[in-house]
């Protein structure tokens, strides 16, 4: 949570992109959050952005996200090396996804949020490749009640329980954010490169916290809180600034 308290994390200096294996969550990071999980648009410029710095990063830029790679796809990310559902999926651009399967478990939580959900207005219920999340931002007073019973399934499931905001999500466990920087610093394109993930949620923490462990750093965007990035951009904008003037840098 954002700590008033906190004094804001320094701003990027414009050389840590030289030589960066650079990892971007999506949303509340390239897109503002948007009241859906539909309502978000990827727009050309920042699609021209993105394009422009993996070439100058000699390909090592990959889209780290929650969301599937499959919605990933849908959004226009999919001339993108992508890591979806925390870490659970990859796929190249053009190739398939590497994933593991849909399980049973996550088709019965998905029923019981659907349940759940009925006769709620403003909750939500998202259905994604291996995994199943409850929305509650259009409906805040039900977001205690919702944790509970997504604890619930959790447990019941075997399943890992995954807080982001605004939103409870269920999925196989043995991934996150972290683990995927670790796998892709592996492979090309990113091998070789220093790992800089930039990202605003919790679950962009193990994010930070594995490009540190390698030598590199994260960038926390939003408000101040207790965190393992070393540095901090306000919001969407300046983050899609800082990366813009690096692409017009570097290039």
């Amino acid at each position: 949570m954002p700590d008033s308290a906190l004094p804001p994390l320094p701003p990027p200096p414009p050389a840590l992109l030289e030589g960066a294996a650079l990892f971007l969550d999506f949303d509340g990071t390239l897109a503002p959050i948007a009241d859906t999980p539909c309502g978000v648009d990827v727009d050309d410029d920042l699609l021209t952005t993105l394009r422009r710095l993996r070439t100058a990063l000699d390909g090592r830029l990959a889209i780290v996200s929650g969301r599937s790679i499959a919605t990933l796809r849908e959004l226009g990310l999919g001339d993108f090396l992508l890591a979806g559902t925390h870490g659970l999926e990859f796929a190249h651009p053009g190739a398939g996804v590497d994933a593991p399967p849909r399980l049973p478990a996550i088709d019965a939580v998905e029923d019981a949020f659907q349940q759940f959900i009925d006769g709620k207005p403003g909750l939500l219920v998202e259905r994604k490749s291996i995994s199943v999340g409850l929305h509650f931002r259009g409906a805040p007073q039900w977001g205690e009640d919702a944790g509970v019973l997504a604890a619930q399934l959790a447990q019941n499931h075997d399943l890992a329980l995954q807080r982001g905001k605004m939103l409870f999500e269920l999925r196989p466990g043995g991934a996150d954010k972290g683990s995927a920087v670790r796998r892709l610093m592996t492979q090309a394109p990113m091998a070789g490169g220093t790992p800089l993930f930039i990202g605003d949620d919790v679950t962009d923490e193990e994010g930070f916290a594995a490009a540190a462990q390698q030598g590199g750093a994260g960038i926390l965007v939003g408000a101040p809180r207790t965190t393992f990035a070393a540095f901090g951009l306000e919001q969407v904008a300046a983050v899609r600034h800082y990366l813009g003037e690096g692409a017009a840098r570097l290039g």
